[in-house]
């Protein structure tokens, strides 16, 4: 037998290779390819794995590790941020679909508790594939990715109470006072042993296990940790997938759990990978092909009426039509909990035969389709709200009060107020200048405006938006959020409705910065850039480069970088924007100090242009601007220089503003 399951394994795996290879480089998630491997293995496809039985042992496995892993992850701190969204947003859309499935389960006269359990079946989404999406288009802190996590993670949570209720709803576990008290009771004390081993037992355990620095001992402990728990809670008559979660949430409270999460994530996506596979073996071909039309048509409702209803759960949290389009097609699909669900459902006969297959069908079909939904999701939304739809379901519901845009000019519009617009508007605020911030979460908007801040409930990308905050009236645009479809349709729509705004954008990758300039954007500050940028120079600091070279070489760097940048598109001549003229240059602002050395002296005795190659186009004095000064001007002490030279000199030029030591 265990030259059987080692050359099924090896079976599984080769193909595996082969199937993920092609699944790379469609694009499809990886767990799409490992449910086709086990369509194709499987006893219902080309029936090359015999050892079935012991594959299903193996995603027994995976099933713990996977849910053991989650447990660790979880997070109350993380929790806490998207609170809403997890409390509201999750048992808005589960109850929805769970009460939405019953009936109709029910129409098609199937029994109270099996209507109730195929609730329970279509409400949970897919955490693995719609987060690792979502991580690679770079959207996990925009709106409608912390609505999604905060939404899967309720999901994550309320299978552990579904798995508990099962039993009960197949009448195995007799449905009277005495067994719902039994269930409480056995609650009660696994939330006892949790707190009481959170706490005390498991933290003392691995402390002394890690001041061995064995790491075997300490993997074999975590693992052991597991297991146990997991073996206990099947002990009481719960099951094996909650222990394991309740493993991982012991160990999430200790200061251990990111060095378990790392030693045992390599396992869980071995053994995971089994789960799925031996998903896919489960579904009969011959079953898919007599039905293929009950299937399809399942599926796409299924697809349609989940997506509706988060998206709904969405709207209800306050956010604009776009973030629930967004987050409901995100959201549309059966996930592998479901799965995890559905196998309990098995073993107390409330799925079998037909039902079984048909929920695996239209099940592993919506996963299928996630991908290539969510890469149209931004385009449907674009769709939907060009229709003549009411403002306020485009814009929210939320009464949240306006800010009212007075008539001064040059002022600056901060798009999101994440970590980069909340420096932003704090600089803006130190030096007094008049500002706006548009913000698409409507708590984040209510607390802000509650504290003073100027502050406006919208989506940047609509027109309305813009025009309500005056955006023609506006100096500079910064546009701050991490949302790359969304940046570049604000960085679009700002362009056409004020062709004079200056327009900074932040994006993640310098592979955006070609798309973003044709788009318009004045600058461009690539994260992933500056990030290099900010690396290298600590680096040199340790190793006690001088200060000045330091800043010269960054300098040097920044100019080298973005040159090839600055040189992608050609833009329209313009004497407010000499940077597009010369590409080699930029212009820059130097203070005087008090004890400058070029106080008192006059721009033709300093020599800026000839001994640095610098130019004064201006200076400000008070509140006085004096613009092309002559060379007998003399510099005092406060003035603020605007210069054009190449960043190194001005560099050179800053060390004479500063005051004498």
């Amino acid at each position: 037998m265990e030259i059987a399951l080692l050359n099924d394994i090896v079976i599984i795996f080769g193909l595996s290779v082969v199937i993920l290879f092609i699944c790379h480089r469609l694009k499809v998630p990886v767990i799409v390819g490992f449910l086709l491997t086990g369509i194709l293995t499987g006893p219902y496809g080309l029936g090359l794995v015999k050892a079935v039985h012991e594959v299903e042992v193996l995603a027994e496995v995976g099933v713990v590790l996977l849910l053991f892993t989650i447990g660790m992850e979880f997070s109350l701190e993380k929790l806490l941020k998207i609170k809403k969204s997890f409390l509201v947003g999750g048992s808005l859309q589960v109850s929805i679909t769970l009460i939405i499935s019953f009936f109709i389960a029910r129409q098609f006269g199937q029994p109270i508790g099996q209507s109730i359990f195929i609730g329970f079946l279509v409400s949970l989404s897919s955490t693995a594939i719609v987060l690792k999406l979502v991580q690679q288009r770079a959207e996990v802190d925009s709106p409608h990715g912390l609505t999604t996590l905060g939404i899967l993670i309720f999901q994550d949570i309320i299978i552990v109470p579904m798995i508990l209720l099962t039993p009960i709803l197949a009448g195995t576990s007799v449905g009277t006072i005495e067994s719902v008290l039994f269930l409480f009771a056995k609650g009660i004390g696994i939330i006892v042993f949790v707190i009481i081993s959170a706490k005390w037992i498991v933290p003392q355990v691995l402390y002394h296990i890690t001041k061995t620095r064995s790491q075997e001992l300490f993997l074999l402990s975590v693992i052991v940790i597991c297991l146990s728990i997991a073996w206990i809670t099947s002990s009481a008559g719960l099951s094996l997938a909650l222990g394991a979660f309740l493993a991982g949430l012991i160990i999430s409270e200790s200061e251990y759990s990111h060095q378990a999460i790392g030693n045992m994530a390599p396992f869980r996506d071995v053994f995971t990978s089994f789960f799925f596979v031996s998903i896919g073996m489960l579904l009969n071909i011959e079953f898919f092909f007599q039905h293929p039309g009950t299937i399809l048509l399942i599926a796409f409702a299924v697809l349609v009426v989940k997506s509706l209803i988060a998206g709904f759960a969405t709207i209800v949290l306050g956010f604009p039509l776009r973030t629930a389009i967004l987050v409901g097609l995100a959201l549309g699909q059966v996930g592998e909990f479901s799965f995890i669900l559905s196998r309990t459902g098995v073993e107390h006969n409330l799925l079998s035969g037909d039902l079984y297959q048909l929920f695996l069908a239209f099940s592993i079909l919506t996963m299928a389709a996630t991908p290539f939904i969510i890469n149209l999701a931004p385009r449907i939304a674009d769709t939907i709200l060009k229709m003549p739809l009411p403002q306020k379901l485009k814009y929210g519901f939320l009464p949240v009060s306006e800010i009212k845009i007075s008539e001064q000019k040059d002022y600056l519009v901060i798009v999101g107020y994440g970590v980069n617009g909340r420096n932003v508007a704090r600089a803006a605020r130190m030096v007094n200048i008049p500002y706006v911030i548009i913000e698409m979460n409507p708590e984040t908007v209510r607390s802000e405006q509650a504290r003073g801040e100027t502050i406006y409930f919208g989506d940047a990308s609509q027109e309305a938006v813009l025009k309500n905050v005056k955006i023609k009236s506006a100096k500079v645009a910064v546009v701050a959020i991490s949302d790359p479809p969304a940046t570049r349709r604000i960085t679009e729509t700002i362009r056409r409705l004020s062709p004079k705004v200056h327009l900074i954008v932040r994006t993640r990758y310098i592979r955006e910065m070609k798309l973003l300039q044709e788009l318009g954007a004045d600058d461009i500050i690539p994260e992933e850039f500056e990030t290099s940028v900010e690396i290298f120079t600590r680096v040199l600091r340790k190793y006690l480069v001088p200060r000045d070279d330091i800043e010269k070489f960054i300098a040097k760097v920044r100019a080298e970088g973005y040159e090839m940048f600055r040189s992608l598109s050609q833009k329209r001549a313009s004497l407010s924007d000499l940077k597009l003229q010369f590409p080699d240059f930029e212009i820059s602002t130097l203070r005087v100090g008090d004890r400058s050395r070029l106080v008192g002296k006059s721009l033709a005795q300093i020599e800026l242009r000839k001994k640095y190659g610098v130019t004064v186009l201006a200076i400000r004095r008070n509140s006085e601007i004096l613009s092309n000064p002559h060379g007998e001007i003399q510099i005092c002490a406060n003035d603020v220089l605007f210069v054009l030279g190449p960043p190194d000199k001005i560099i050179d030029v800053a060390d004479l503003t500063h005051d004498l030591e």
